[in-house]
């Protein structure tokens, strides 16, 4: 029996602002029970709601010193679809609304967090041989193991990993501070090693001293080389490559089912969906006030509204996107000027643009099992689960050739009657709007050639299953 840890800073169904919650929420319970033992340790978060915290189970406590401060650890557990999920509870630095607040406050809180995570291991019954650390709100977990853990001979033999779920996000703050606040070694603040562009940088120390690194995708792993997509870090990825590995994210497909999901109007399935999805499409036409009618493409759009989903390309072409025989139905919040683009283009054709400026993972069901189309022009994208739902929900994915989308969206080809979706290479918007228009020409004009892009589209099987076989394979190795 292999004993598996994953820490993060987030995880369904307890708290979530992104893809990581799914991830860290699903893939913990895809491991073969009798040869993996795979727990969960987050932050016990005040905004976590009242009926999860209720059920948690007060363990122990202790203190630990966080360089010169000294500071409570609490710990909850709680059983949660059979895996243990153990809380790290601190008031001081776990308060508030929000999971993340500001960058330098949240330096502190996350140094903490990684600090207590490895303290607590010895009270917990548990000693690990792999802690999966995801993104840099662990990133300090693989540097204390080779500071001041290695002494203890607990901890002499853990070995871990470093997810990068999006590299964009590197918890950088200031060289001196960072070294009061950790109290790590000033031997651990050089180029090589923690500091980076003068700065300290958490992600950076998890690459380097982690025993293994992946990524959520294989196009991603290989992009991330490269200046474009490395964020600066390219030439340490170039440097840890032998030790790189991309695997693609799973969806859960319990939750994410059309033949059973809750949330949608009309269940249906890849049998049935050419007489019931249309019901969907009606229902969300009539809720929205769009005008309702069949003959219309409907493009649905759930996503964060940032420069990083490609919606800089949407505002350059927009007005030709909502020509008469379409419709768009956007769902998320983000940058202003974007939340104000959609919102006057809902009030210019009301009867085809429908702008949701808020987060409803119920409108989020509903969107992708009525749309026609789904849009993804990213100009970067780790993994992407949104394509692997509308792929799931019968909704034909529109997609730049970029990361996880690369590699789970196939390009349709209309002389070997081949792919699942459709896409376009470079970031311009006129490829983007090309395709668009390729794609309705499919739609309204060989609506058999339509029907079996969905049928393959539905049949593809991207559950976490064959991720968690990876996974296995790389806890094996170590």
């Amino acid at each position: 029996m292999k004993n598996i840890l994953f820490v993060a800073s987030e995880s369904t169904p307890f708290i979530k602002t992104g893809g990581l919650a799914d991830v860290v929420g699903s893939l913990p319970k895809c491991f073969d029970k009798k040869k993996y033992d795979v727990r969960v340790m987050i932050p016990k978060y005040a905004c976590i709601p009242d009926e999860w915290k209720n059920k948690m189970v007060y363990k122990t406590h202790f203190y630990i010193d966080l360089a010169w401060r000294k500071q409570y650890v609490g710990i909850m557990e709680l059983q949660h679809n059979g895996i243990t999920f153990y809380f790290i509870d601190n008031e001081f630095y776990f308060a508030g609304p929000k999971p993340y607040g500001y960058i330098h406050e949240d330096i502190e809180k996350f140094a903490f967090f990684c600090k207590a995570a490895l303290s607590s291991l010895p009270s917990l019954d548990f000693h690990p041989d792999v802690i999966h650390c995801h993104d840099w709100q662990t990133g300090l977990i693989p540097v204390y193991l080779h500071d001041m853990f290695q002494e203890n001979p607990f901890y002499t033999n853990i070995k871990t990993i470093m997810t990068i779920h999006n590299l964009k996000f590197q918890g950088v703050w200031d060289l001196q501070k960072v070294k009061d606040i950790t109290g790590i070694k000033p031997s651990f603040f050089t180029s090589d090693k923690l500091e980076a562009y003068g700065d300290a940088n958490y992600l950076k120390g998890g690459i380097v001293y982690a025993d293994l690194v992946t990524t959520v995708s294989d196009s991603y792993a290989e992009e991330i080389k490269m200046p474009f997509y490395g964020e600066k870090l390219d030439g340490l990825m170039r440097a840890r490559e032998n030790s790189l590995v991309g695997i693609v994210n799973g969806l859960d497909y319990d939750e994410y089912n059309p033949e059973t999901d809750p949330l949608i109007y009309k269940n249906y399935s890849v049998k049935t969906f050419r007489r019931e999805k249309i019901k969907n499409k009606r229902a969300l036409q009539r809720e929205l006030g769009l005008e309702e009618n069949d003959k219309k493409f409907m493009i649905g759009i759930v996503s964060r509204l940032t420069d990083q989903k490609g919606l800089d390309l949407v505002d350059y072409v927009i007005e030709e996107i909502c020509a008469e025989d379409t419709q768009l139905v956007v769902l998320g919040t983000g940058e202003e000027k974007y939340e104000h683009l959609f919102r006057h283009f809902e009030w210019k054709y009301h009867d085809r643009v429908s702008a949701n400026i808020y987060y409803s993972n119920e409108r989020s069901h509903k969107i992708y099992a009525a749309c026609d189309a789904f849009l993804m022009p990213s100009l970067f994208e780790p993994c992407g689960l949104s394509q692997l739902m509308s792929l799931r929900y019968g909704t034909v994915p529109i997609v730049r050739e970029t990361g996880g989308l690369k590699d789970t969206v196939e390009p349709y080809n209309e002389y070997e009657g081949t792919g699942t979706g459709f896409s376009f290479c470079n970031y311009n918007a006129h490829e983007m709007l090309n395709t668009i228009r390729y794609a309705k020409d499919v739609y309204f004009n060989r609506k058999r050639e339509w029907n079996k892009i969905i049928d393959r589209g539905m049949a593809k099987d991207f559950s976490w299953g064959q991720s968690a076989q990876k996974y296995a394979e790389l806890y094996d190795r170590l």
